[in-house]
């Protein structure tokens, strides 16, 4: 029996986020996440370590749905993430998609967006490790 994880709730961090998810699943996995001055560096753009962390997050819930009901989860064990250009304040939209998912191990590419235009704000890929729940 799988249990689903509360993805947001338990973590000052992730509601600091503001991650909604639109769609779950073992293939895609989109959404949207706040960006805002709450989330700036010190010269008044959005700190990369927020898109670095929203392609981590959507990849790992992308490869939990995949392993789930095998009795395993997956754990990020590299995340490349591209800045693309700046951003200073709105939502973006994000989607996750499998490159590949193979029995011990994914791998997962991630694009945030500006609704606006549509225009590439960041890129990513997280690789992650099959394991057994609980582990």
């Amino acid at each position: 029996m799988s249990r689903e994880p509360d993805l947001i709730g338990p973590s000052e961090f992730m509601r600091l986020l503001e991650i909604r998810f639109d769609e779950r699943s073992a293939t895609r996995v989109t959404g949207s996440v706040a960006a805002d001055e709450r989330h700036h560096q010190p010269w008044g753009l959005i700190h990369g370590g927020l898109y670095t962390t929203v392609i981590e997050s959507f990849a790992t819930t992308g490869a939990f749905e995949a392993v789930k009901d095998q009795g395993m989860q997956a754990v990020g064990v590299s995340n490349q993430t591209d800045f693309l250009r700046p951003h200073r304040s709105g939502r973006l939209d994000v989607v996750a998609v499998p490159v590949h998912q193979g029995r011990t191990q994914q791998l997962w590419q991630v694009e945030i967006r500006r609704p606006e235009d549509r225009k590439l704000v960041a890129r990513g890929q997280v690789r992650l490790q099959n394991v057994p729940a609980g582990a």
